[in-house]
């Protein structure tokens, strides 16, 4: 199945670099109080879960078990919800998205009150906050994916940066989507930076709730612009 044209004048592409900020954030927020866990790199927990069964120190086997499964279950939430509208707009779709996004930030900065990032206790409200923000984050992974928006997946950048190597002038490519390229790498920096200060300065309930307003908001902005009209993604093939 060929991938949706993206109309030049479409700002999804903007919002997606917008949601690559929230990437650093939410990483910022996971690997900083939760115990060096990635919630939205499962690449950094698959590596991190081999460390834990090879006996390394300060890693351990259910954190990244925990992310893993709920990362998969938001990732099957993501494609059952992009398949139930697939008949209807693209803004019904992602505001859907959005809001249980949103939702699932926002309860996990509620029981971040109650939470210390120093000493990860309690265990259940470590868990709990795990397991809400890789559902979150698996949901957004699966409904980016089938957007299929060249280049703008919003937490992986490893694939964006062979990109702009190999298609550079200096390896005799076109410079092709440069400009997106650059702009996910550096918006997904200056999230983590953000996110680095507010978990340094207020804890976790700050950057939680940050992270749901800018999710909501920015696609919120988005279902005001006519493309947002546009039939959303079609289900996938067999």
């Amino acid at each position: 199945m060929a991938p949706p044209i993206v109309d030049p004048k479409d700002p999804l592409p903007l919002v997606l670099i917008v949601l690559s900020a929230v990437t650093g954030l939410v990483d910022a927020v996971s690997v900083l109080g939760l115990g060096q866990v990635f919630v939205a790199n499962m690449t950094g927990n698959t590596v991190f879960l081999g460390f834990a069964v090879g006996g390394a120190p300060g890693f351990e086997v259910p954190r990244y078990v925990a992310a893993l499964v709920a990362f998969l279950v938001g990732a099957l939430a993501g494609g059952w919800v992009a398949n139930a509208f697939a008949q209807s707009t693209r803004r019904r779709w992602l505001l859907t998205v959005a809001a249980v996004e949103t939702a699932l930030f926002w309860v996990a900065a509620v029981v971040a009150i109650r939470y210390a990032p120093g000493s990860l206790s309690p265990a259940s409200w470590l868990f709990t906050l795990i397991g809400l923000t890789a559902v979150a984050m698996g949901l957004r992974n699966a409904t980016v994916r089938r957007l299929k928006v060249p280049d703008l997946t919003t937490t992986v950048l490893t694939l964006t940066l062979t990109g702009l190597a190999a298609d550079s002038s200096l390896s005799g490519g076109e410079n092709r989507n440069w400009r997106r390229r650059v702009a996910a790498v550096l918006a997904t920096f200056m999230g983590a930076v953000i996110g680095a200060v507010l978990v340094r300065t207020s804890g976790l309930v700050v950057p939680l709730a940050v992270t749901g307003a800018v999710v909501l908001v920015a696609t919120l902005a988005y279902s005001l612009h006519p493309a947002s009209r546009a039939r959303a993604a079609e289900p996938d093939g067999p």
